[in-house]
């Protein structure tokens, strides 16, 4: 495959082909069940079908179209399980791969980037890539230092990314009713919405190598997390520290029970502590973005889409949870209020309210809660359907825009303890770290 294809008609054809191909798909389900077959067994050949599709689509897309891909695979544990497992491969392996991009260009780019002499800073570079995301892929190589040089991983941006992205998004936003099949209740809008939102900073490598650096400092030295440090960047080129590490997707489909308990442990660590510790919310939480390194720290890898918080965790969020726990349901609502998420002239029930949030919260309402599939579902179908009361109370509820983020985040993190099964003491490292749930003396300054 070349580059990134550059006529929006190329892409936008390629695009159409999934709505199409999944209409003839259905077709074919339909004729299948005139005939007799059984229904179970059309939906699932239907179901395979449109998820291997779905891939190969999104993935030769690259830009905005595998970005999408990445970030809808983290909801999958909330399907429903007999639609969960045609789909399960195959948008996992967007969180992995994606075909190449062949070995002149990525030499263009990084004569473009790094100057003609761009050969010289390495001792060694692989123009086969290791890995590929949503607008770069990353080379392993040996970067000239020192007497033995150090391993680093070379992410290059793709040509032509930016406007790739772009034209993606803007035509996903056009077909967000397709993915009602993969995940009916999942409001695809506002997240397209919030991706282009964010595209110039993903784009910029420099400002990722920034922010790699923040993350970097403060964990140095840490016992659970570990962030490689930036050895050079430009604008679409970023050099860091290459680090041997099991993905985190091998820990959810492969690892053992103790395994996948101490890797959500370590996210749930990262998640609640990077705003106090770096002043920074890591943003992506895609398996992809992860490994669990030989001595167990959590090794993470990608630093494009993070929320700048200086003041930490906002602290409502740990003020109101605890108010929710010990059900005091006025001054929940009132804090709601106050912060933006109940509107002045709205009128609800403040039992309601607190009868809507506290099922969420269970996870840190005991010692140690176990993250399941089952209880994602669960929830997913509680607070989404359209009959239920919580959907209805749900309706006059709203989220504002200095939440959004943390909110997707928080949901994207959920989603993957979900995928590991994950059993762990999350109301220790909340008390910790989130501000406000414990009062201000609850937040542990970092070892230097």
């Amino acid at each position: 495959m070349t580059d990134i294809p550059r006529r929006a008609v190329t892409r936008t054809a390629k695009l159409a082909s999934l709505p199409l191909g999944f209409a003839g798909r259905a077709a074919l389900g339909l004729g299948k069940r005139v005939t007799g077959m059984a229904s179970d067994v059309v939906s699932a050949e239907v179901q395979q079908r449109t998820a291997e599709h779905l891939f190969s689509v999104l993935g030769q897309l690259k830009g905005g179209a595998m970005k999408f891909g990445q970030a809808l695979s983290i909801f999958e544990a909330a399907l429903p399980e007999e639609l969960a497992g045609p789909y399960r491969q195959a948008l996992t392996k967007l969180q992995e791969a994606a075909p190449p991009l062949p070995a002149s260009s990525v030499h263009r780019v990084l004569e473009q980037q790094l100057g003609p002499d761009w050969r010289a800073k390495f001792r060694e570079f692989d123009d086969s890539p290791a890995a590929a995301a949503s607008i770069g892929q990353v080379h392993r190589g040996i970067w000239k230092k020192g007497r033995g040089g150090i391993p680093v991983a070379v992410k290059v941006q793709y040509p032509g990314a930016g406007e790739a992205l772009l034209a993606d998004l803007t035509q996903l936003s056009r077909m967000a009713g397709l993915f009602r099949v993969i995940q009916p209740g999942l409001d695809i809008k506002p997240l397209l919405a919030e991706l282009r939102a964010r595209i110039t900073e993903e784009l910029d490598y420099e400002l990722e190598a920034s922010s790699q650096r923040a993350f970097a400092d403060a964990y140095q030295g840490d016992d659970q997390i570990y962030v490689p440090k930036v050895v050079a960047s430009s604008p679409r080129v970023l050099v860091t520290e290459w680090i041997e590490g099991r993905p985190l997707a091998k820990v959810i489909s492969e690892g053992t029970k103790e395994e996948r308990d101490h890797a959500g442990l370590l996210l749930s660590v990262l998640h609640f502590s990077a705003p106090t510790r770096a002043g920074l919310l890591h943003a992506d939480p895609h398996p992809g973005n992860f490994r669990i390194l030989p001595d167990g720290r959590l090794g993470v890898i990608d630093f494009g889409a993070v929320a700048r918080m200086p003041g930490g965790h906002p602290e409502p969020i740990g003020r109101l949870t605890r108010m929710a726990l010990d059900g005091d349901a006025d001054a929940v609502l009132r804090g709601l209020r106050e912060e933006g998420f109940v509107k002045p002239d709205v009128e609800v029930d403040a039992s309601a309210i607190l009868g809507y949030l506290r099922p969420i919260l269970e996870p840190i309402a005991v010692p140690e809660f176990h993250f399941t599939r089952a209880w994602l579902r669960g929830e997913a179908t509680r607070v989404g359907n359209p009959r239920g009361s919580a959907y209805q109370l749900g309706k006059n509820l709203n989220l504002p825009p200095s939440y959004l983020l943390i909110h997707r985040v928080t949901l994207g993190s959920i989603g993957v303890l979900c995928q590991l099964e994950a059993t762990a003491p999350y109301r220790a490292v909340v008390e910790r770290w989130l501000p406000g749930f414990a009062g201000p003396d609850a937040i542990e300054a970092p070892a230097a």
